[in-house]
Formats: structure tokens, C-alpha cells, sequence
């Protein structure tokens, strides 16, 4: 569904960077309401948001998020809820499991407890309420070409 805005400025509101939505759950996560970034000054990111000067640099200050739900999607899980991600699932699931209040993971395998590698845990059980397994969809595009025509 689309959504129609009546102007730019509209249509951009709430939009963070991706880097603020990760520094965001952590600070959020450590009980730091609030924090200065540098990033989206300037911008319509950083209009209606306080901005402070530090050393001659203009800082805008974001709040800390910190979610109710977290539900993030992982490759394997053990019975104690330690997480393993892989690819792009890496980038923020780690940190976003890490920063809700209850954290519902959902994995495509649940191995017993001990078999995962310590070193290759990115996120401890400690952070992990509820794990759900579910089989994941195998999306392959297939490639289709046409004889092209002449010219």
C-alpha cells in the first residue's frame, strides 16, 4: 500500500540513518536516554531536534531506543536461546535483540545446548525470551532471457 504525503518534509519524518538506529539501541540498551551524533545535521532528519554546538561542531541529540518487542530473525539458536546470524542478518539483529524489553527470535534451526561454537555466538541467550522455528522460504529467481531482435 502507498502512501501519499503532502509534501517532502512529511514523507521524511521519523526516517533515521541506519547508523543512529543502531547507536540508538545500544545507548538505549545501556539506560543512556539520550545521545549528541553529528550525523543528519543540517538535514530534515535533524529539524524539531535539539541541536548543541561541542567545539565548534553542531551535534543533533537523538533518544535511545528502547523497543517493548524485539523480534529478530536468526540461522540457528540452542536450547538456551545463544544466537548465530548469517549474511545481512548480521547487521542489526544483534543489536535489536539486545535492546527490546522481551525478545522473540525467530530461527530456521534449534540445536541442543553446547553444540554451537562459543566463538561464533553474536548474541548470548541472556537477551532471548521466546525462540520460534520456522522454515524459511527458498526464494530463487530463475533467469529468463529472450532471443532479442534485430535491429
Amino acid at each position: 500500500m502507498r502512501k501519499i504525503f503532502p509534501d517532502a518534509n512529511a514523507a521524511l519524518e521519523g526516517l533515521t540513518f541506519d547508523g543512529m538506529t543502531v547507536m540508538s539501541g545500544g545507548f538505549g540498551l545501556c539506560g543512556i536516554p539520550a545521545f549528541f551524533t553529528a550525523t543528519g545535521v543540517g538535514t530534515l532528519v535533524a529539524e524539531g531536534k535539539e541541536v548543541r554546538n561541542f567545539n565548534g561542531r553542531d551535534y543533533v541529540m537523538e533518544t535511545g531506543l528502547l523497543a517493548d518487542l524485539a523480534i529478530v530473525k536468526a540461522w540457528k539458536a540452542d536450547e538456551r536461546g545463544n544466537l548465530v546470524f548469517r549474511k545481512t542478518a548480521r547487521n542489526f539483529n544483534p543489536m535489536m535483540a539486545t535492546a527490546g524489553k522481551v525478545t522473540v527470535v525467530e530461527v530456521e534451526e534449534i540445536v541442543p545446548t553446547g553444540s554451537l561454537d562459543p566463538d561464533q555466538i553474536h548474541t548470548p541467550g541472556v537477551y532471548v525470551d521466546r525462540i520460534v522455528r520456522t522454515v524459511s522460504e527458498k526464494r530463487i529467481e530463475q533467469r529468463t532471457i529472450r532471443t532479442r531482435e534485430t535491429a
